[in-house]
Formats: C-alpha cells, sequence, structure tokens
C-alpha cells in the first residue's frame, strides 16, 4: 500500500465518527466470524481455545478485508 493511501485514512481516522465507523466494522467481522466458528465447529456455548480464537481472528480479519474490497468502488 502506498505511503499516501496511509496517511490519508490516518487524517480521515482523526474524525470521531469515521474512526467509530471503522471500528464497529472491524468488530463486527470478529463477532460473526466467531458465532459462524461456533456453529460450524459444534462450539455453541463451549470454551474456545487457543486455536479457536486464533482461527476466528484470521477469518475475523479476512472477512473485514473482503468486505472492504467490495466496497472498494463507493
Amino acid at each position: 500500500m502506498n505511503k499516501e493511501v496511509i496517511e490519508k485514512l490516518n487524517k480521515e481516522l482523526k474524525d470521531p465518527e469515521y474512526r467509530h465507523t471503522w471500528i464497529s466494522n472491524i468488530a463486527m467481522t470478529q463477532i460473526d466470524c466467531e458465532r459462524w466458528y461456533r456453529e460450524e465447529n459444534n462450539k455453541v456455548g463451549k470454551y474456545l481455545n487457543y486455536q479457536d480464537r486464533l482461527a476466528i481472528a484470521n477469518k475475523g480479519a479476512e472477512y473485514f478485508l473482503e468486505l472492504l474490497n467490495q466496497n472498494k468502488d463507493e
């Protein structure tokens, strides 16, 4: 990613409402992925170990990037 894009994003993230939007979207991808993981792996209501949490975190990050890519032209 080029430096200008990162600088622009960092500048825009100083706006509290815009920042909150990003935080909410990132958080929801994690919540969604945890729910899906629990359902797919028969872990609803069960303890999640380190490997479970790592798998959820990685899937959540991937899911967030997929959603971000879908909205690139908006």
